[in-house]
């Protein structure tokens, strides 16, 4: 942030930020930074984020519905990672887990499988085992649960 940036009045600051959270849903560590870039003090702010929330500009069950529900179905994450990823923008637990009831189980294990199916075909590798544990590593790492891989892999891949 830079030091000489010209301070914004509470209501320019409003303004702003109204637009910021029409644009996109928005969680409220996002809305909050955006208000301490725009040079609103700590009470400003808490009151700028009450009026959100009144006003339903923010609400942290719908972002985590539509956060959970996006990156699973353009990203093709896993529940792991969704879950880190809204647990670092503060979102409590019960919201959490309301975001992730937007996953269809039969959704996710269809996506598992055809993720596979891809990463299979681009192994370039003879060896079975040496390809089933790159598969797995790369859809452990999008955040599927371990477990859940192993399963579905070795039922595909048996060893």
């Amino acid at each position: 942030m830079q030091q000489n940036r010209k301070r914004l009045t509470v209501e320019q600051a409003r303004q702003r930020v109204l637009r910021y959270c029409a644009y996109q849903e928005r969680c409220h560590q996002e809305v909050k930074n955006k208000l301490y870039e725009l040079g609103l003090n700590a009470s400003d702010t808490d009151e700028m984020l009450s009026y959100l929330i009144t006003e339903g500009f923010l609400n942290e069950e719908r972002f985590a519905k539509l956060f959970a529900g996006g990156k699973f179905r353009i990203k093709h994450w896993g529940r792991i990672k969704i879950v880190h990823a809204l647990e670092s923008k503060g979102i409590s637990k019960k919201c959490i887990q309301i975001g992730l009831k937007e996953i269809e189980e039969a959704d996710y294990h269809l996506t598992l499988e055809n993720l596979i199916t891809e990463r299979i075909a681009q192994g370039e590798t003879e060896d079975r085992f040496v390809l089933r544990n790159k598969v797995a590593q790369s859809l452990i790492q999008k955040g599927f649960e371990p477990e859940l891989v192993w399963k579905t892999l070795k039922a595909r891949l048996p060893g």
